[in-house]
């Protein structure tokens, strides 16, 4: 009987491995693969900030799932996982409702043979008074759409009033990590954007932004020799950033900080700490951790069931030689794990031993918009390297590109680096609907 691999998440990682899984083993019969998201199209989550900001329409740089099954040779299944039967090899999926609350998909189960978790993460507001409530997040597309309709509605407000008076626009941005950075830096540029279309009730320097981190300095998981020029350039922008504070309380008109201070924005954006989904704790017995995700052996299988692996966000995966550490939850970690599950499950249907997960860190890099980058790329060879300016640039936006290569190949990567080229002589430079 043909070894059924089950993928719950169509994230970066899950869709990479389901692509890499439909192009051998589902071409060949030697595996049938079904991919299962809640959602019929995908968006690399790095981008979201781009959409919130609107400088990225995310129409034109999604991927539709079900085509992407017909040209990689596997099934795709929309729905959401709810459970799941280890002794029987099952999962369950919720059902399925539309906007008028019809049922779209009724609640099913997929067997499986091998199955695997890559449902990635949520924003952590750590139980913050008031955050749930009148904080925005980014963890999805329809996040970021809603972030960026609000400050449209901003703007289109002052514009229509016609008053003589300046108006301003407050946004606190809870989270000094690469999200809130970066986040904070293409606010900036869409601020410039919008008044250079005429939007100019609200000039970009009555765009008041705040980045908020709890800890001593920003990006606080990388090194400080790339937190230090990112803080420098974001203060030349106008950005007040406030380390060392921590918010404790969220309300309509703005947030409080444990020290004492009250920061007013009508635009609130909670981007500090992750989390996996809350149905993976206690999943049938699997181990879990305080915030949910799953333990795995360097395997990447779970520590209590050989046929369920679990990888990227929402795996606690761990790091040899790192003193008890895990993994990062980073989005290259989850394409080198992607990478390595795809010869793992080929081996296990071989019969033979699997492979072991080591992460190796090749650097990182943060965008502020079109103002600068800021990285550092590692490698056995060059060691570390400094990046800063245009070069950064470039080498972040390949980062893109090779998620592109891997779902679409070379040359339909290329043929869309071309229609965006073009794309961009024919459109606004910024989303304004």
């Amino acid at each position: 009987m043909t070894h059924q691999i089950v993928i719950v998440g169509g994230g970066a990682g899950g869709l990479e491995l389901a692509t890499h899984l439909g192009r051998s083993l589902g071409k060949r019969g030697q595996a049938t693969v079904t991919l299962v998201d809640a959602n019929l199209t995908h968006i690399w989550k790095p981008l979201l900030h781009e959409v919130a900001a609107g400088s990225l329409n995310s129409s034109g740089d999604e991927l539709n799932y079900v085509a992407q099954a017909k040209w990689n040779h596997f099934e795709f299944q929309l729905g959401r996982m709810c459970d799941l039967n280890r002794a029987e090899k099952r999962i369950a999926l919720a059902a399925t409702v539309d906007e008028n609350g019809q049922v779209l998909m009724p609640a099913r189960t997929l067997s499986y043979d091998s199955l695997v978790i890559a449902v990635g993460s949520t924003t952590n507001d750590f139980g913050t008074e008031g955050a749930a409530e009148h904080c925005l997040f980014l963890d999805t597309r329809e996040q970021a759409e809603r972030f960026h309709r609000q400050l449209l509605n901003h703007y289109m407000r002052a514009h229509a009033s016609q008053s003589e008076t300046t108006e301003r626009i407050n946004v606190a941005i809870v989270g000094a990590g690469a999200t809130g950075v970066e986040l904070a830096a293409e606010l900036h540029h869409a601020a410039r954007e919008l008044a250079a279309y005429g939007l100019d009730s609200i000039r970009p320097e009555n765009m008041r932004i705040t980045l908020i981190e709890a800890g001593p300095r920003v990006l606080p998981a990388l090194p400080e020799r790339i937190g230090r020029p990112v803080h420098k350039t974001l203060e030349k922008l106008g950005v007040t950033v406030l380390t060392g504070a921590a918010v404790s309380k969220v309300t309509a008109d703005g947030l409080h900080t444990a020290q004492g201070q009250v920061i007013a924005a009508s635009l609130k954006v909670w981007a500090a700490g992750i989390r996996a989904p809350e149905f993976l704790q206690g999943l049938d017995g699997l181990e879990s951790n305080r915030i949910n995700q799953l333990q795995v052996r360097p395997t990447l299988q779970t520590t209590l069931d050989d046929n369920v692996f679990a990888f990227g966000d929402c795996a606690a995966c761990p790091q040899p030689g790192s003193e008890g550490r895990n993994v990062p939850p980073r989005a290259q970690a989850a394409h080198q794990q992607a990478s390595m599950l795809a010869k793992s499950l080929k081996l296990r249907i071989e019969g033979k031993p699997l492979l072991e997960y080591r992460y190796r860190d090749y650097g990182s890099l943060i965008s502020l918009s079109t103002f600068s980058a800021v990285g550092n790329l590692m490698g056995n060879l060059t060691g570390s390297v400094m990046l800063e300016g245009w070069l950064a640039r470039m080498f972040y936006v390949s980062l893109y590109r090779m998620h592109q290569v891997a779902l679409y190949g070379v040359t339909r990567t290329m043929l869309m680096m071309l229609s965006d080229r073009i794309g961009r002589s024919t459109e606004p430079r910024l989303k304004l609907h």
